[in-house]
């Protein structure tokens, strides 16, 4: 248990109720979990996602979770619970004034992980050697809801996971690029989010809180290759609102030299239901033909993709996707 448990100063009582409702697992008073689909899917039908495909990572064995609710962008296609106008109920995203301890945090989603599957121990298709991999996670995405790099002790938390023998997947918006250049310990991989190929499209579709919010992901762009670990750049693509300029998105790509770029499309569900329709919802074969020319025009070829989760990886330097784990 967090010694801060129970003061949740932080979030508003009203989001607290819909988080709930949703099935979010609170940790704390900034942090989450939440059952991933794909935890179900391979408990249930032995069908993992796609990081297992290109990864390696055990779907069994991942805990989806957040360190900070909050988050300085309200990027249009963001499935979470927005302070500026979901709920009418308005709240300081921003403050982290007040945090919790990294291992309290890590134990905390441990326990929240378990809580979850509790459910599963005497489900009649999970069989117990798949439900005894489940309730002893080793890998944690970083990529609930929120922006992780807002935690003051973004470090602290990747070294307490590392330390439990956890991989680690850090999905961030980029925006703090100083956070990133002084991260005290890396994620096993870091993921970062490129939502527009230019300014316009970037405060159209990602809306930031915060000034010379595209200036910082632009210069998180260019710290990627003097980062020590392996780096997906993720397109997150919408039709109608940023999948367009391929060659813009490339001349970002190319600057940012990561190993890994990745097409994937954004999906109609939570609360971005209220900001876009289902017709912004890409097929897997437009977002196979947008990597493609992507493709084209910067030299990676594709190497991995998931029809299921529409999301096709491309790399520069690798035939195959590198396996992280096993």
């Amino acid at each position: 248990m967090l010694e801060e448990e129970g003061n949740r100063t932080i979030l508003p009582d009203q989001l607290i109720n819909v988080l709930r409702r949703q099935k979010y697992q609170l940790v704390g008073r900034h942090s989450a979990v939440k059952k991933c689909r794909w935890l179900h899917e391979s408990l249930v039908r032995g069908r993992p996602c796609y990081k297992d495909k290109f990864f390696g990572i055990n779907s069994l064995q991942c805990i989806q979770m957040t360190p900070w609710l909050g988050c300085d962008c309200a990027c249009t296609f963001c499935w979470r619970v927005q302070s500026n106008g979901d709920l009418e109920v308005p709240w300081d995203e921003m403050d982290n004034t007040l945090f919790d301890s990294a291992t309290g945090i890590v134990t905390g989603s441990i326990l929240a992980q378990r809580r979850i599957l509790t459910g599963y121990k005497n489900h009649p298709k999970v069989d117990q050697e798949r439900y005894v991999k489940a309730v002893n996670p080793r890998h944690v995405a970083i990529s609930l809801a929120g922006e992780p790099t807002v935690y003051p002790r973004l470090g602290e938390l990747l070294k307490e996971f590392h330390n439990r023998g956890f991989t680690t997947f850090l999905v961030t918006n980029g925006t703090m690029p100083e956070v990133l250049s002084n991260l005290q310990e890396t994620p096993t991989q870091l993921y970062i989010t490129l939502a527009a190929p230019d300014k316009n499209t970037y405060q159209e579709t990602c809306r930031p809180t915060i000034k010379d919010a595209w200036t910082q992901l632009n210069k998180s762009l260019e710290l990627i290759p003097s980062l020590s670990c392996p780096v997906v750049l993720r397109l997150t693509l919408a039709r109608h609102l940023n999948m367009r300029t391929p060659e813009k998105y490339a001349d970002l790509i190319r600057k940012a030299d990561p190993l890994y770029f990745e097409c994937k499309g954004v999906v109609y569900v939570g609360h971005a239901r209220m900001r876009i329709g289902f017709d912004n919802m890409p097929r897997h074969e437009e977002i196979r033909e947008f990597a493609q020319e992507l493709c084209s025009l910067t030299g990676y070829q594709p190497i991995a993709e998931s029809r299921d989760s529409r999301v096709l990886l491309a790399s520069s330097k690798l035939k195959e996707p590198k396996k992280l784990v096993g």
